[in-house]
């Protein structure tokens, strides 16, 4: 019997490298029709090698991003610029009315309550500028999360 050939691996595995991209977030995107789509795809590859810990799926309609809990969400609704929102996850805790305390030196975040911010991006430009400061970031909101038994 000859041996067997290898399966090919999918376009959904590939893409990120290691098997944390879903395939949902692949067809959603496929079938997304926005302007800074590549950015969007972009800033998507950022997230994921930030951590390989790191998995995204869909949640809340859009592309989100989770290691223990959800930590950041696009959200894609207006077409002249890609919204990241930072958070704590689906539950409320306790950072809700503590906060999270992540350095923000180069002033990226737009607080939206205690523990939820957002980051805007414009432009491929914009992104290129911000990615240094964006990847430190964004490794800060994850250490400073609450611990999963944290309510």
């Amino acid at each position: 019997m000859p041996p067997k050939e290898p399966k090919p691996r999918s376009k959904a595995k590939t893409k990120a490298g290691d098997g944390r991209t879903a395939p949902a977030v692949v067809a959603f995107l496929q079938g997304l029709e926005h302007p800074l789509k590549g950015e969007l795809d972009r800033l998507r590859q950022l997230i994921l090698g930030l951590d390989p810990a790191i998995h995204e799926e869909i949640k809340w309609n859009a592309p989100s991003f989770r290691t223990e809990d959800h930590f950041a969400t696009f959200h894609l609704r207006a077409k002249d610029r890609l919204s990241l929102i930072l958070h704590t996850g689906a539950k409320v805790k306790g950072a809700a009315t503590t906060g999270v305390q992540v350095a923000d030196p180069d002033r990226i975040l737009d607080w939206l309550a205690k523990d939820r911010a957002v980051v805007t991006i414009r432009s491929a430009e914009e992104l290129e500028a911000k990615r240094g400061a964006l990847e430190a970031l964004l490794r800060n909101w994850i250490r400073a999360l609450p611990s999963r038994g944290e309510s």
